[in-house]
């Protein structure tokens, strides 16, 4: 029923989301394999603690989206959480994690050719999403603007724009 209202078209995306009770309980969740026609036997980062998401009820809660392999590779989610553990806010966290996703990817490159661009910019997306234990949200995105979902009881459902770390 699926392939007779999408036809050919192969419909991907990953969705993080963190959420945080009225009472401070934190609590996330990413779904995995967004990737259409993915390599057989890839595990993205979406279901590796750490990477695609990490929680935790004394720092906060991080996501993300985009190139799995980099996400895995930084650690992002864990990185961004400990990074407000030492008291940054969600934007320094995301921000700071994104900084050695770019640190990485250029040691990367040359044995991997094309990882970067010509500046020396990932060649690639990568978002994270970020929560903080006082509500305070934050997107960063490694490349090009976007932005991302929010609601909360303040200002309600919303889209807020991407801090962008590489413009483009």
């Amino acid at each position: 029923a699926v392939a007779a209202l999408l036809g050919a078209q192969r419909v991907t995306g990953t969705l993080h989301c963190s959420g945080l009770s009225t009472r401070g309980e934190l609590a996330c969740t990413t779904t995995t394999s967004g990737l259409s026609f993915k390599i057989p036997g890839r595990v993205g980062d979406s279901p590796i603690v750490g990477a695609g998401l990490y929680c935790d009820q004394e720092a906060g809660s991080a996501g993300g989206t985009g190139r799995g392999e980099s996400a895995i590779l930084a650690n992002a989610s864990f990185t961004v959480v400990e990074a407000m553990r030492r008291g940054a806010s969600p934007v320094d966290a995301g921000l700071e994690a994104l900084h050695r996703v770019t640190r990485q990817a250029r040691r990367a490159a040359s044995w991997q050719p094309g990882l970067v661009d010509d500046a020396g910019v990932p060649a690639f997306g990568l978002q994270l999403y970020v929560l903080g234990l006082d509500g305070t949200t934050a997107g960063v995105s490694l490349r090009g603007g976007g932005k991302y979902a929010v609601a909360d009881l303040e200002g309600g459902p919303r889209h807020e724009p991407l801090v962008t770390l590489h413009a483009r």
